[in-house]
């Protein structure tokens, strides 16, 4: 989560969009910035419970292939309103899935279950497969950039995570033209991370600041 929020507020000095790839070594789970622990704790039995620096709900990590990414302000994606930056990140997934013989569907409207659990329901645009939720994300913009932080839940018929990684790489370049190259992690950036760390994310005062 520091390493997100750092992207966030170094995409400025980056210059160019990040998609960052990463997993989870135990069970855990994250929660809206927004939300009250006391609810979350609640909710799910899933520990450690960590929040994010970006909005949504309870979104279980165990299983999933969790990413993010970090738009520079000036970038035509910075520009576009929450629900179309939204439904642009959803359907960029869907073309990745696509590639691999996975049919998906954006939701055309809502469906709720469970107050505050991300995929216990579907928003607007959330990626549907068979009817169920597999993917959403939550948004943070701000000066600096825009964050996009999300999960998806592997889904039959199973393809692996390094299949999926490319078949993402592949489809942004087949809509936007995007040659990749691998982020060089500078001095400043490490840094920024470990004060977000120590500041936020390694106190347990933070989780519970609402």
């Amino acid at each position: 989560m520091a390493f997100d929020e750092a992207l966030m507020a170094g995409a400025s000095r980056l210059g160019q969009p990040v998609l960052r790839f990463y997993g989870w070594t135990e069970p855990a789970a994250t929660f809206g910035y927004f939300q009250k622990i006391e609810e979350i704790e609640r909710a799910t039995p899933l520990r450690p419970l960590v929040r994010r620096p970006t909005g949504g709900g309870l979104v279980p990590h165990d299983a999933d292939w969790t990413y993010s990414v970090a738009i520079p302000p000036g970038h035509v994606w910075y520009e576009l309103r929450a629900e179309q930056s939204y439904e642009q990140m959803h359907h960029w997934i869907q073309q990745s899935l696509a590639r691999l013989g996975v049919v998906t569907a954006l939701a055309p409207c809502c469906r709720k279950e469970i107050p505050g659990q991300c995929f216990a329901g579907y928003e607007k645009a959330d990626l549907l497969w068979q009817g169920r939720k597999i993917a959403g994300a939550a948004q943070r913009r701000s000066k600096h950039g825009l964050l996009i932080q999300g999960s998806i839940q592997p889904t039959p018929p199973v393809v692996g995570r390094e299949a999926w990684q490319e078949a993402m790489r592949q489809a942004a370049f087949t809509a936007w033209g995007a040659a990749w190259t691998e982020l060089q992690v500078e001095d400043w950036l490490s840094e920024q991370v470990k004060e977000l760390v120590q500041a936020n994310y390694a106190s347990p005062a933070y989780n519970r600041r609402r």
